[in-house]
This record gives C-alpha cells, structure tokens and sequence, in this order.
C-alpha cells in the first residue's frame, strides 16, 4: 500500500480523520459521554514517540501492528505527526501517515485538531495521562475512537490493565478494546 490510500488507512490512528471524513467505516460507540480532558498537556513533556497499546478497532485501520505515532514541533504553532505501522504482522510492509496538528485555543494543549491530507482536521483529545507522561488516553467527542499509548512498546501486564481501568473508569467500554 503506498500513496494516499495508505494515509487514510494509517491516519486511522487518530480520530482527527474520523471525525472529519464521513466515508470512512466508524466503528461502534463505546462511551456516550466523553469526558473533558483530566489534564494540560506540556508539549515539549508530550512530543516523540508514543507505542499503541490497544484501540478500538475500526475499518480503515485493520491490519495495523506495531503502530507508533512521532511527534515534534514544526514551527511555532504546528505539531508534525508521523503515524507508522506494520501491515498484517511484526513483520509486514511498513507503512506511515504523515499529518499536522493545531492546538486548540483555551484547551490547555490537550485538544488537538489533526489533518493528514488537504484541509480536513478532526478532533484528538489528550483525555488523561500520566504525571510523568508515559502513558495517554486519546479519544474525541463521539465515542467511538479510543487509543490507549505507552512510551513502551511492551510495559508489562501490570501497566497495560491499569490503563484499561482507567479508560473504563472514563466511561469506555473496554470490551471493544
């Protein structure tokens, strides 16, 4: 896959598409009443690489493995978003989404508004995250769309059912997880 095609697929990781591109499969609601984001976000403390450790699955993003998001400063107001992924297996093909994101004004850094083609942008929420910031809740207002990131790509049992409680304790159903 290659192109723009792989870049819708990819940009799946993020609801920022979802909430934007209506042709696009959405998966089912799993919380009905998104809560406000917990926290402000310190962007310096919150760029570089983030691991997914469970989603919500959907459509356009079947297949995704191993998927990683990069983020760094592009500019004085643009955050640049590099959504990678391994298609089928560990050891499948490559592929990478590349985006940008704007902060959204009085949101303490911790909403987002993404695009990762032309001039469409969706929502992406920092829903809670860590003190030290090695973990996050993404989601955004619909409920369909959940992302559980880690800084490790394998932080143990222990880390990873804490973070699922915690989105449970959001409101999500972490069955769909």
């Amino acid at each position: 896959m290659s192109g723009k095609f792989a870049q819708l697929v990819l940009a799946g990781v993020f609801a920022a598409v979802l909430s934007a591109c209506s042709t696009l499969e959405k998966g089912p609601v799993g919380n009905t009443a998104v809560p406000q984001p917990a926290k402000s976000v310190d962007l310096n403390r919150y760029l570089g690489r983030w691991y997914e450790l469970a989603r919500y699955e959907a459509g356009f993003q079947k297949g995704c493995e191993g998927v990683t998001a990069d983020y760094s400063l592009d500019g004085a107001s643009t955050i640049k978003v590099v959504n990678s992924c391994r298609k089928g297996s560990l050891e499948g093909k490559a592929d990478q989404a590349i985006g940008k994101a704007k902060i959204v004004e009085g949101s303490n850094n911790a909403k987002l508004r993404v695009s990762f083609f032309g001039p469409f942008y969706g929502d992406y929420w920092v829903l809670d995250r860590d003190d030290d910031y090695q973990w996050v809740i993404i989601g955004e207002p619909s409920g369909r769309y959940l992302w559980l990131l880690h800084r490790q790509a394998n932080p143990g049992e222990q880390a990873y059912q804490a973070l699922r409680n915690r989105a449970a304790s959001l409101g999500y159903d972490t069955a769909l997880l």
